[in-house]
């Protein structure tokens, strides 16, 4: 039996037979035939190699519902921090306006209190003037002023002291040549204050130079309808008209 690959057979006058022999294994060696071609050098049979760039296998990108579970969870998360960022900033408002309100409610309760223990320290200030405020009175008085210094009041109006129309009521006028500006040269009742806030304007008699009156210097002043007597003024009762 012939063992070529291809053998041609004739019969009679037609064409040449050709017949291939399509064995892997050669029958007389026993070795593959042509390992490199054939149906088995298909790319599907073939092994690819890693280091060849052009045989790497190519990832496909494939959206699976892991990822869209993903994508879902970081847009909710994204949401859930702007809102929370949102009732923080709504809170921090609230709170800076809860303090303000609660600062403000304090301070005018604490001015309240102070306004009506005005009239004590002008008790107190009459005493004094009087050559009464001596002995235990004098002691309690002395603490009652500095409660109420340490809570922020303080007494101001003082002979000698510029005139403020902002912080003294004037009740009495008068000129000296002795003055250059309009001064205080009588307290009738002191004015307080809490803070930078007036509690109360001072009442005051105040002095001022004789040229602004247009008298000359040394001459008595001339009375005005605006003299009020201090004792009036200290014991709380206003003129009669």
């Amino acid at each position: 039996m012939p063992t070529d690959d291809n053998h041609q057979s004739t019969k009679g006058g037609d064409e040449p037979v050709v017949i291939k022999d399509k064995r892997r294994i050669d029958p007389e060696t026993g070795e593959l035939r042509n390992p490199g071609g054939g149906f088995f050098s298909s790319p599907f049979n073939r092994k690819s190699d890693p280091s060849d760039p052009n045989e790497a296998v190519q990832p496909i990108a494939v959206q699976t519902e892991a990822d869209l579970a993903v994508e879902a969870a970081k847009q909710e998360a994204a949401e859930r921090t702007a809102d929370l960022q949102r009732v923080t900033a709504e809170y921090a408002n609230y709170r800076k306006r809860v303090d303000r309100d609660r600062e403000a409610a304090a301070k005018a309760a604490t001015t309240k209190v102070l306004t009506d223990l005005l009239t004590v320290l002008d008790d107190i200030d009459n005493a004094e003037r009087h050559g009464d405020l001596v002995g235990a009175f004098k002691a309690v008085a002395d603490k009652l002023t500095g409660v109420l210094t340490k809570a922020g009041l303080t007494q101001f109006g003082t002979v000698g002291d510029e005139f403020d129309p902002a912080r003294h009521e004037a009740v009495q006028f008068g000129t000296s040549p002795d003055v250059a500006v309009q001064t205080v040269t009588t307290v009738m009742r002191h004015g307080y204050s809490l803070g930078d806030r007036l509690v109360r304007a001072a009442v005051v008699g105040v002095t001022g130079p004789a040229a602004e009156s247009g008298q000359a210097p040394g001459s008595e002043p001339a009375p005005t309808d605006d003299v009020v007597d201090a004792e009036i003024v200290q014991d709380g009762t206003a003129p009669q008209e």
